[in-house]
């Protein structure tokens, strides 16, 4: 029986399933970790990334019989090396909310939005802060892309992981040539001894061959893995993200949260103006993205979480985290549909879509508000996904068709609760399938079976459609019309809220 190895780098977990001929999942393996903040840098020790995959694989059944296998990632951020592959500056993540002005600069050159965390914007503002390091750049990538180089000497990355490095061309499936000349002409003035398509890596499709593991990267493992295993092209926790949930086809859309939340909706036709709320990027098979994505999600409700299972130890009682999280959850049902006036803001990092270079979590309400538990809860989950709406609201107003988005990621792993929420602040279905917990490595494996499986012509669409979702069964939730109205007047009210957020930024 030949297995498919899926591994995603993310921003708490290093994750590692195997799925078999029939894509069912067989076994898994993870590793906790999180960034560190040092310098006034969100960063990662690389050497934590290598001990923690380990770990993850060691777990693994059956690792004998993997056929091919491929390595995801959280996406964006910046990892620089000089011609040997020595990294030249702490590796950068998606975290950080400073590069600003390269951003801006960027984004009215090109004429097309660039985030703040894209690598292209790190970047150029280490270019603009005349960093020591700049001369001595001779490639630039992610960290999937980074580890799957340094287990296949193949300096490639996929599509959907590409675009968020440099907008991309659909049509020619590669960087834009346009953007990479103005780029160019942009530094001239710099006398770097490098032009930026030689820095970055190549662009593969999904279902292209991207190497296989070596000797010397079997290795970095402890031989835990057997040369020779092929590899599917990088992916970042994006573009697994919609394959895991059937979203690679215009129309459809996917929506995780974690520590982060984004959405992914498939375009029949570009937008009509830039947004900086509205990233564009790529499915696996280089198809154009609306993406909206937010830095902050469920962290600080598990720090509230933490707090309430310290108040029930004080009673000299053990509650399972999954305990805990299901009750509250299901308490937050019986709250109002406006949260009752209660208001949290969840930043605990900047927030690119509302335009904060960093956070502080609040707690608002009235005196007239009415402050129960349910209610508190139900804002909590709220603000998990407000920052979401905002965005996720220029799409309605763009006319963006969205038959259905899926849910996935561990603010859906209690049934029901968030993604009833999430449907409300969409105004759109959203479906949760068993997978829904563990979206990212899972999708990471079936890019690896489609490279293997693939018949000449069929494409990813068509694979997923029919040979891994057909007859799969899940949990549809259309919105409800109060929880709609209920969400839209809390977000108007949340929309005032960030200009107390602001003002704690600068005072406190």
């Amino acid at each position: 029986m030949g297995l498919y190895l899926g591994v995603e780098f993310g921003s708490t977990r290093i994750k590692a399933i195997t799925v078999d001929e029939n894509h069912i999942p067989v076994s898994s393996g993870d590793y906790s970790w999180i960034s560190v903040y040092e310098n006034g840098i969100w960063t990662y020790d690389l050497r934590e990334a290598w001990d923690g995959f380990k770990e993850a694989l060691r777990k693994i059944k059956d690792r004998e019989d993997i056929r091919a296998m491929g390595i995801s990632g959280m996406m964006h951020g910046y990892l620089v090396f000089d011609k040997d592959w020595n990294l030249l500056t702490p590796f950068r993540t998606w975290q950080n909310t400073i590069t600003g002005q390269a951003a801006k600069e960027l984004t009215e050159l090109f004429g097309f939005n660039i985030p703040q965390r894209w690598s292209i914007a790190h970047l150029y503002q280490a270019i603009l802060n005349d960093e020591e390091h700049i001369s001595r750049i001779a490639h630039i990538t992610t960290l999937a892309g980074y580890v799957h180089y340094m287990l296949t000497g193949v300096n490639a990355i996929g599509i959907g992981e590409a675009s968020g490095m440099f907008p991309i061309d659909s049509g020619k499936n590669c960087y834009d040539e346009k953007m990479i000349s103005k780029f160019n002409k942009l530094v001239e003035g710099k006398n770097l001894p490098w032009k930026l398509i030689d820095i970055l890596p190549d662009v593969l499709c999904a279902g292209d061959k991207a190497g296989t593991l070596t000797e010397s990267g079997a290795a970095l493992l402890d031989n835990l893995l057997t040369p020779g295993i092929l590899f599917a092209p990088v992916e970042g926790d994006a573009g697994t993200g919609m394959t895991a949930t059937n979203s690679v086809a215009p129309r459809t859309g996917n929506v995780s949260a974690g520590t982060s939340i984004f959405s992914m909706v498939v375009l029949e036709h570009p937008l009509k103006k830039v947004y900086e709320e509205i990233d564009l990027v790529t499915t696996p098979a280089g198809k154009p993205v609306a993406m909206v994505h937010c830095n902050n999600c469920t962290n600080d409700n598990n720090a509230w979480m933490k707090v309430f299972k310290e108040m029930t130890e004080l009673f000299g009682e053990s509650v399972s985290d999954s305990d805990l999280y299901t009750k509250l959850y299901q308490k937050s049902l019986e709250g109002e549909p406006d949260c009752g006036g209660i208001l949290v803001c969840n930043y605990m990092a900047g927030e690119g879509v509302t335009h904060m270079d960093s956070g502080r979590p609040l707690v608002v309400r009235r005196p007239d508000s009415k402050f129960t538990l349910a209610n508190f809860i139900r804002a909590q989950l709220y603000s998990t996904m407000s920052t979401l709406k905002i965005g996720m609201d220029i799409l309605a107003k763009e006319n963006v068709a969205i038959d259905s988005l899926t849910g996935h990621g561990g603010l859906f792993k209690t049934p029901v609760v968030g993604q009833k929420y999430m449907a409300a602040a969409c105004n759109a279905p959203v479906t949760c399938m068993e997978t829904a917990g563990e979206g990212g490595p899972y999708g990471m494996a079936l890019l690896a079976a489609y490279l293997v499986n693939k018949t000449d012509g069929e494409s990813l669409e068509e694979y997923l459609k029919t040979r891994v979702f057909n007859g799969i069964s899940g949990t549809t939730l259309e919105p409800d019309r109060e929880d709609v109205d209920g969400f839209n007047t809390y977000i108007e009210q949340y929309k005032k809220l960030l200009m107390v957020e602001k003002t704690a930024v600068e005072v406190i």
